[in-house]
């Protein structure tokens, strides 16, 4: 499987962190007899990217190339590599990758006669001790060298399906994320022309019952009405609904949107980017709820944070 299959698909496709891949790939055992690897990946949700390797011994010398792949084309999850193999015609047919050191062997009866010249009560060598003795039993290099290619091409190939199934979710979060922006852009779109009616409204609606209980209380007290005290009561007004508007947090809020636009459209691993908008997002509409003084504020900002909150799960799951 080429380089340039990995090359587009990692740089122009968002992809999930969750997926599944597996490849077969036949090892010619000698005089016939194959084996056959099977290689299978699987990857979940991590904030890094953590590999994991279960493999035979016969397969162990591609594990660089292997985690060298790996690390070139994922970003993160958590990875995990599995590979086994099975003999196709009998236990016996192994034995073709097996090869015996006459001249170990003929060292091993040597010192076994030695020693037992000196002490008769030795007992002799197993076969299962001269076995495992280093150097009688040897594989050859073409076998490991068969290992090794058939275990990369295989992991290769399995890596292709486990990218194709990480993409096709991550095209599936990627429409879920741009309708769930959509609706937040409507909902500003609707409320931002209203924010000065509501804030003069709400101006209005202070200073009426600040001179009502001023006056009733006056009344009350035979105090004359005072207008240099009205007047700054006004300015104090003015200066809280500077405090009550929300037209920047709505503007903040927009340009969060077109960035996370964008960067669902250049692809890619956005998922820490988007998890980082997803924070800023969450910290305007938190703003916007805690300066609400009308009713069409205070639910848009509690259908942001709903919709924010399905973005925020969402994105845990985006390479």
């Amino acid at each position: 499987m080429g380089s340039s299959f990995f090359a587009i698909y990692n740089a122009y496709m968002i992809s999930s962190m969750t997926g599944y891949g597996s490849a077969s790939h036949p090892i010619e055992m000698g005089e016939g007899s194959y084996a056959n690897l099977q290689v299978e990946i699987r990857a979940v949700n991590s904030r890094f990217l953590d590999l994991s390797f279960r493999i035979p011994d016969e397969c162990r010398a591609a594990e660089g190339a292997l985690r060298e792949l790996l690390n070139k084309h994922l970003k993160r999850g958590k990875v995990e590599f599995r590979a086994a193999w099975r003999q196709s015609t009998g236990e016996h047919a192994r034995s073709q990758t097996i090869s015996i050191d006459p001249a170990k062997l003929i060292a091993l009866k040597q010192a076994q006669a030695m020693i037992q010249g000196q002490f008769p009560a030795a007992e002799e060598l197993r076969v299962a001790d001269i076995l495992r003795y280093p150097g009688v039993v040897t594989e050859s290099e073409t076998a490991e060298d068969q290992w090794q290619s058939a275990t990369l091409k295989a992991g290769e190939e399995a890596l292709r399906q486990l990218i194709q199934s990480r993409q096709i979710e991550g095209q599936a979060l990627a429409k879920v994320l741009t309708n769930a922006l959509d609706a937040m852009q409507d909902m500003v779109t609707r409320l931002e022309p209203r924010i000065p009616e509501i804030v003069t409204l709400y101006q209005n609606k202070l200073v009426t019952r600040i001179e009502e209980a001023l006056g009733v209380h006056a009344t009350q007290a035979n105090i004359p009405f005072n207008a240099e005290l009205m007047e700054r009561i006004r300015q104090e007004v003015v200066l809280y609904a500077v405090r009550i508007d929300v037209a920047e947090e709505l503007a903040r809020l927009k340009t969060h949107i077109q960035v996370a636009r964008t960067a669902l459209a250049e692809g890619g691993a956005v998922g820490k980017r988007l998890d980082f908008l997803i924070q800023e997002l969450n910290r305007e509409a938190n703003t916007l709820g805690s300066k609400a003084v009308h009713e069409d504020c205070t639910n848009t900002a509690l259908e942001l944070k709903l919709l924010i909150e399905q973005m925020r799960e969402q994105v845990q799951n985006l390479e």
